[in-house]
């Protein structure tokens, strides 16, 4: 029987590179996003696999357990779930749409949760699947210009590793793919291109491809690049003031 991944954030960017990775692979697919056109799109284009579109915008609240529930009431076992969907805004904290931020928080953070609180007691009671929660390097500093997302990104990582421990007895795997800039919609969302931080952005097929092989070898943390893994190890040995100073200044124009 064919396994079924669900993909959070399916139609465009490392969503849509891990569209092709699992189709290649032979799963069934649960696509989430928000443009029922694009989804329906990419289901004709992989029209060999088993694909299962739902329309759903994360980001607002309900729609996490409304995903979990169309799932369920089509008998569909997740086997893995891919938590990919999220965004960014750049600019200081107060001067940003609050309810923008909330909304970031709700995607980035809540949704993430839930998602993983519905479907991973199914996994421990078959004691086999996978979880894939996208994070950044973002997770291992202050942001300042960025302060939300940032912060949403440290939650991302420090609830997937504490639950890939909760998990050593069972046969399931929690991985937290933590990429730097990536040229993906990401960057013109977020306003971020013109940075320095974009200045060496990663192309997101190379950026799943090594998510995808990390997911598959049960890895724990994965940092893509080998400037960001210096960058991301750096950061735990300098005072937390320096780090914010130093992701200030990548957020400036090159």
């Amino acid at each position: 029987m064919r396994k079924t991944a669900l993909i959070t954030g399916a139609t465009s960017g490392l969503g849509y590179e891990f569209v092709k990775l699992f189709a290649a692979d032979g799963y069934n697919l649960v696509l989430v996003a928000r443009n029922k056109e694009k989804l329906e799109e990419i289901k004709k284009a992989f029209a060999e696999t088993e694909v299962t579109i739902i329309a759903k915008d994360l980001s607002i609240q309900g729609a996490p357990k409304e995903v979990f529930e169309e799932t369920a009431k089509l008998n569909i076992n997740i086997d893995v779930l891919v938590n990919n969907a999220g965004f960014g805004l750049m600019g200081k904290f107060d001067e940003l749409d609050l309810q923008k931020q909330i909304n970031m928080i709700q995607l980035n953070i809540t949704a993430l949760t839930e998602l993983t609180y519905y479907f991973l007691p199914f996994m421990k009671e078959r004691n086999n699947g996978k979880i894939l929660n996208v994070a950044s390097t973002a997770a291992f500093q202050p942001g300042p210009l960025m302060a939300v997302y940032y912060a949403s990104k440290a939650y991302v990582l420090s609830f997937s590793e504490a639950l890939a421990e909760e998990l050593q007895e069972y046969s399931i795997s929690i991985t937290t793919l933590c990429p730097g800039a990536t040229k993906t919609n990401f960057g013109s969302a977020a306003s971020v291109e013109g940075t320095k931080m974009f200045s060496r952005a990663m192309l997101p097929d190379d950026v799943a491809k090594k998510g995808y092989e990390g997911l598959m070898n049960g890895k724990r943390v994965l940092i893509t690049g080998g400037l960001n893994k210096f960058g991301a190890i750096s950061a735990k040995f300098l005072p937390r003031s320096l780090a914010a100073k130093i992701a200030k200044y990548a957020a400036g124009e090159k």
